[in-house]
């Protein structure tokens, strides 16, 4: 049986990827952080048969005892502080984290495989937040970063860093530049989640209406549980290499706004859309779309769940979880 730890584990990714190695017979360990986090509840309901250790990716003696504990084959580096608009109010936090984290986690890694580097094999959730103000359309793996956020930058730190211990000591360490990815797990506060629940709610009649940020930002959107396939492929390659993971199609937060309301029968959302330049990021990105030719020919990877679909079962969660919060 192979042994997989998985940091990031309360996260809409972290528990996609466990359901999915469970289900592939994986002995899977997953590093929470804090003896009272609110999330740890969830995991232990949803994934009863995952063992859980106490660590922090700003702590890397916590990062080696969860990795003398675990022993695993396979390590899923997911943790991040992954909010991009909370990265401009503490860049600092941002970056100890989402930046410095991941060499904290590399760097227990290497500790702990010895005369081994290539025993224990890593992935990195890098981001298509890296691309930023993209240098062209679409992106790919050789595409010039220039990100435009606090997030952003700590993830392009992680994500050289992934690639350096790859090249200076012969890890297995592969980096996933995924781009948007979206489930009913999402967190409320990102945009895609906050319009399902908005929808619900109006369509449910308590709520009248829902205040966003820039509707003509594009993105590449997909499914989450659709991503983490990708993750497990990568590590399954004789050898390391870095992946997009998208799915070569965008859409604009207006596109999402269209296919949410009309799922509910709304055919017109402009009565209950409002703006507010609170939620305007101060340096946006404007348009990602991933260019995943790669994934589809070195992993025979392709995504399952559609751009509509995936706004309906968003949308659908979200109602059936208003109805029985009534």
């Amino acid at each position: 049986m192979p042994t997989a730890l998985i940091t990031g584990i309360t996260g809409q990714d972290g528990l996609y990827l466990a359901e999915l190695l469970l289900a592939k017979g994986y002995d899977v360990h997953g590093v929470i952080r804090g003896q009272n986090n609110p999330k740890r509840d969830l995991v232990e309901e949803l994934l009863p048969d995952v063992r859980l250790h106490n660590g922090d990716l700003t702590d890397m003696s916590s990062l080696i005892r969860a990795l003398r504990d675990s022993d695993p084959d396979e390590v899923y580096n997911l943790g991040a502080v992954s909010f991009v608009a909370y990265s401009w109010e503490n860049a600092a936090l941002t970056t100890d984290v989402t930046a410095k984290g991941v060499l904290n986690m590399l760097e227990a890694v290497r500790l702990h495989t010895g005369d081994r580097p290539e025993g224990v094999r890593f992935y990195q959730a890098s981001s298509s937040e890296m691309f930023g103000k993209v240098q062209e359309v679409p992106q790919h793996e050789r595409t010039l970063l220039w990100p435009r956020s606090p997030y952003g930058v700590s993830k392009v730190f992680g994500h050289y860093m992934t690639i350096n211990y790859r090249e200076s000591y012969g890890m297995h360490a592969s980096s996933g530049i995924l781009f948007n990815h979206e489930s009913p797990r999402r967190g409320p506060e990102f945009v895609t989640r906050k319009i399902s629940e908005a929808v619900a709610r109006i369509k449910l009649g308590i709520q009248d209406h829902v205040v966003l940020g820039n509707l003509d930002a594009e993105r590449d959107w997909g499914f989450a549980g659709d991503y983490v396939e990708a993750m497990w492929l990568m590590l399954q390659q004789p050898v390391a290499d870095d992946y997009v993971v998208a799915t070569g199609e965008t859409h604009s937060i207006r596109d999402f706004l269209d296919a949410a309301f009309a799922h509910v029968g709304i055919d017109d959302w402009t009565p209950y859309v409002r703006q507010d330049e609170r939620f305007m990021r101060p340096a946006e990105v404007d348009h990602l779309i991933g260019d995943a030719s790669k994934a589809r020919e070195v992993l025979g990877w392709k995504p399952k769940v559609s751009f509509r679909e995936l706004v309906a079962m968003m949308v659908d969660a979200d109602l059936a979880a208003t109805r029985q919060g009534w």
